[in-house]
This record gives structure tokens, sequence and C-alpha cells, in this order.
């Protein structure tokens, strides 16, 4: 049975697989992406597909933006993925900050994905089985320590948290939210060494999020099902 997804940051990366595999089994999705040129580049490199594919222009840090656009969608959402973002400033250490640069990366980063939850959850109400995930990174978890990507980790840190408060607050409406590490993946921010190609990687993601339930809700994940530490 086919599904409606909503993707954010979806022309590229992780998010342009996603919506290569999910349009390629049959599932609706619906594309968030930042401006006119990056929903140019989704729908070139989508051909042709992308005639049946609905997108969104917002910036992650817009909140009336991002609500303009949910208001556009009728259908329900059966998954949520917040999946744009960045790595930030260089060097990001915490004895060398650029602070207003942290400031905006945490405005992208964590409150983004937030905004989203927010501004979609009319929509996520009347699925069946709604399910919200928040992309995060293993670089976010206590129990990795880098000194040399301390801002971009805190960001996702930060989501973490979120995931588990989202968690908690949407259950009663039988939401499933999840944190999901993608694991270290071969994209623009990732970099050629990753050991793991975006289809590799969207394919274990596709599979987690299907086996979702409300057990799985307020867990931190990766691509393939397994748990992060905190």
């Amino acid at each position: 049975m086919s599904e409606h997804w909503f993707i954010s940051g979806a022309n590229r990366g992780i998010g342009l697989e996603l919506a290569r595999q999910l349009k390629a089994r049959g599932d609706q999705v619906s594309a968030g992406v930042r401006n006119e040129e990056a929903r140019d580049a989704l729908a070139a490199r989508l051909a042709p597909q992308h005639a049946r594919l609905d997108t969104l222009l917002f910036d992650m840090r817009d909140t009336a933006a991002i609500r303009a656009a949910a208001k556009t969608i009728d259908s329900p959402i059966d998954v949520l993925v917040a999946n744009a973002g960045a790595f930030g400033p260089s060097p990001q250490t915490a004895l060398d900050v650029d602070f207003d640069g942290a400031l905006d990366l945490f405005n992208v980063n964590t409150l983004g994905p937030l905004r989203l939850a927010v501004a979609f959850l009319p929509q996520l109400r009347r699925a069946k089985n709604p399910r919200v995930v928040l992309i995060s990174s293993a670089l976010g978890s206590m129990a990795t320590v880098d000194p040399s990507t301390a801002i971009y980790s805190a960001t996702k840190a930060a989501l973490d948290k979120f995931a588990q408060c989202l968690a908690v607050e949407l259950k009663p409406l039988g939401a499933t939210v999840v944190a999901l590490h993608p694991g270290w993946v071969r994209t623009d921010m990732g970099g050629p060494n990753a050991p793991l190609s975006a289809p590799e990687s969207v394919a274990g993601i596709i599979a987690t999020v299907d086996g979702l339930s409300l057990e799985n809700s307020g867990s931190f994940l990766d691509y393939r099902g397994e748990t992060v530490a905190w």
C-alpha cells in the first residue's frame, strides 16, 4: 500500500535518493526545497518522474514560509522526514567558535525540523500510522566526542532531545517519532571517503521507517534500525 512521504532537502544527497527510491516503488512524495534553483535541480535529477512530484519552496529558518507551504497540502502525510541541514562554519571547536555561524546552524539543524513537525501536524493527525523522522547524526551522541565538529554535533544532540520530547507529546495522537542516523554517506556533506553510498543508506532508512511502531517512538536509530547510544 502506497504512502505519502514529505521530505525536506530533497534536491540532493540523502533527500534526493529518498525521493527517487520512494517514487520508484509507487509512494506519493512531496518535497521541500529551499528555492527555485533547488526545485529545478530536483526536477532534472528525477526526470522523467518529477512530473508526479509536488515541490514546496521554503527556507528551514523561515517559520511563516514553512507554515504557508504546509497549508498547500490537503492530504494526510504518513511519514515526515526532516532531512535538510548544514555542516556549518569552520573551524567550530569549543575554543574557536563563530558564534553568529553557530546560532544560524542551530536555527537550521535544530529548530528547522521542529518547525516542520509543528507546521505539518494537521496532516500527520489524519494519517493512520504517522511517523516523524528527524535526520540526526552519530556525532550528536554524547557517547561520541569530536572537538573538531563541536557546533554541528551540538545541533544534532539538541535535535535528539527534541525527538524525545516530541515522542512524548505526540504519543496520544498515535504518532511515532525517532531520531535517525543515516550513516556516514558519500554525499556533498559526507565527502568522497564515506563508506556508504546514498542508495545503500536510503534503502536501509526506508526499510527501518516502514517497520516503525509506537514501541520505537523516542528512539535514536541508525539506517539499519539499530539503536544508537544517546
